[in-house]
């Protein structure tokens, strides 16, 4: 059942990120899980051509790999290798030399998985364009809005509402340019 499983591993995610930050904020960090997760709840809500199980899961582990002390031997041995492969899609690899190199491999490697794990990477910048820190340069918030942009045409076709919610997000995001 959906909510045994969203609890499942909201229960394994909090364990993992205890002591992280929204960055910015003094929020948990499950904070953003629980928006990611709720932002693939709504797009099931609309439409229900998707395996709403499955993209919880990875929405609510999605930066276990990336953030955490999990490696993706735990992953798979508790949650099984669909849901470890797409949440190690959607980690960057670190050993690339640029953020961009990075993303543009993660984009790719989402790519050649189900729909579910490029639907999460889509909810996740969603949520992650909120108002910006504070300490944020206009260089920063207009590079992370590009960014932004890169991961809405290279996940084109995934769901069309997080499509769309992402494309207003980005749009709206513009207002937090100073000056």
């Amino acid at each position: 059942m959906t909510q045994e499983i969203y609890q499942r591993a909201l229960k394994f995610a909090g364990e993992k990120h205890k002591d992280q930050k929204v960055p910015g904020t003094n929020s948990n960090y499950l904070l953003h899980l629980s928006n990611v997760a709720m932002e693939i709840l709504m797009a099931h809500a609309t439409e229900q051509n998707f395996d709403v199980d499955f993209a919880i899961q990875l929405a609510i582990l999605h930066d276990t790999i990336e953030d955490t002390d999990t490696e993706f031997g735990e992953l798979k041995e508790t949650f099984g290798d669909r849901v470890a492969q797409g949440v190690l899609a959607l980690t960057k690899n670190v050993n690339l030399p640029s953020k961009k190199e990075q993303m543009l491999d993660s984009l790719s490697r989402i790519n050649q998985l189900e729909k579910e794990v490029g639907m999460v990477k889509l909810a996740d910048r969603i949520t992650n364009l909120q108002e910006p820190p504070h300490y944020w340069t206009n260089e920063k918030i207009e590079k992370y809005r590009k960014e932004a942009e890169l991961i809405s045409e290279t996940l084109v076709n995934k769901n069309d509402y997080l499509n769309k919610r992402l494309e207003s997000k980005i749009e709206e995001h513009k207002q937090y340019l100073k000056g």
